[in-house]
């Protein structure tokens, strides 16, 4: 594994380890790596309650918007919704932020592919050296081609009519 990715996502103390920056430099980093085929990737959002996911997930969709993606935001949703709607929603990608069982202060961001299923290690190592790189080279689309954000909570539903 690399610096940024564990086991399962990027983790680390929300806004010390796991900062705003850091959520952004990952959604301008995605973007660029999941659209090259696409004139507006699609990024669906999801995560838990912890009080620095709503911060992060604000990052994280600025950094999609200023490489020219789509974020669709989810709110609050369990991390099978999201694998479940990225694939349903045919997204380029997924992001969960969440640290699940770990401390309260912790956060994380975990990848999805289009498949719903977790990000290939090969793919990870691909993002984290694009977020890691000294001077970020990345297109940043001006006009009609910057990012937008489409706040969808009512997709909720599909995914508890899907489980039930």
């Amino acid at each position: 594994m690399g610096k940024l990715f564990g086991t399962d996502g990027v983790r680390g103390v929300a806004n010390t380890e796991l900062t705003p920056e850091l959520a952004f430099k990952l959604g301008r980093a995605a973007t660029y790596l999941f659209g090259r085929d696409f004139r507006r990737p699609v990024f669906v959002i999801g995560r838990d309650t912890r009080i620095s996911g709503a911060m992060l997930e604000s990052a994280l969709a600025a950094g999609i918007c200023s490489a020219g993606g789509q974020a669709v935001i989810l709110g609050v949703i369990p991390t099978p919704g999201v694998a479940y709607l990225v694939h349903k929603l045919k997204a380029q990608a997924g992001v969960v932020i969440s640290a699940s069982h770990n401390p309260f202060p912790d956060n994380g961001i975990k990848f999805f592919a289009g498949t719903g299923y977790k990000l290939p290690d090969a793919k990870e190592a691909e993002l984290e050296k694009l977020v890691l790189v000294a001077e970020d080279k990345m297109p940043r689309p001006i006009e009609d081609h910057v990012g937008v954000i489409e706040y969808r909570h009512e997709l909720i539903k599909e995914y508890i009519d899907y489980a039930i």
